[in-house]
């Protein structure tokens, strides 16, 4: 059986988006998954941190759904950051309510694969430009799994679109 996770999802314009709504509606059904869109629930960037760190509490896995935005996440995944990782709650002295959880990046890109290479466009990996999430994870004690990047979603055909589901899916049914 999967563990618990829990999909902090970013997407500042869903309605526009073909590849993020349908990665996220392909996998919410899955048993023991909650697809937490913090664009709907944080329309005011307001964010409830008493009710994040518990949700992030009752999760065995995190996973960090987003676009990929000038090299980041989009806004309100920082800011869910740097108010929900508190000191002393998610690292520092007495920080380890996250300690030993699963986290996970999921991330689409427009670009293709080879873009993200010294070589290519953006002339770094995806992994090199995932660092600070995977820095972040280490900080709070989590277990950083490879990142799942989709890349070209802008262009997917139905079956890319499948395909990518299909992959989302398989790694969420991994037992941990």
């Amino acid at each position: 059986m999967a563990d618990n996770t829990l999909i902090l999802f970013a997407h500042p314009a869903l309605e526009k988006s073909m590849a993020n709504r349908a990665l996220v509606e392909g996998v919410s059904d899955l048993d023991n998954v909650r697809v937490h869109d913090l664009y709907e629930m944080y329309p005011d960037f307001h964010i409830d941190v008493e009710a994040e760190q518990a949700l992030l509490s009752d999760h065995d896995r995190i996973v960090w759904h987003h676009p990929f935005y000038w090299y980041s996440t989009p806004a309100i995944l920082k800011e869910w950051f740097d108010q929900v990782l508190q000191f002393g709650w998610a690292y520092g002295d007495g920080g380890n309510a996250l300690s030993g959880k699963i986290a996970k990046s999921v991330v689409t890109t427009g670009g293709a694969a080879d873009a993200y290479t010294p070589e290519g466009y953006n002339r770094y990996s995806m992994q090199e430009f995932l660092r600070p999430i995977e820095q972040t994870a280490s900080l709070c004690g989590m277990v950083y799994d490879s990142p799942l990047v989709f890349h070209q979603a802008l262009n997917w055909t139905d079956d890319d679109r499948q395909k990518a589901i299909d992959a989302y899916r398989a790694w969420l049914l991994e037992p941990r």
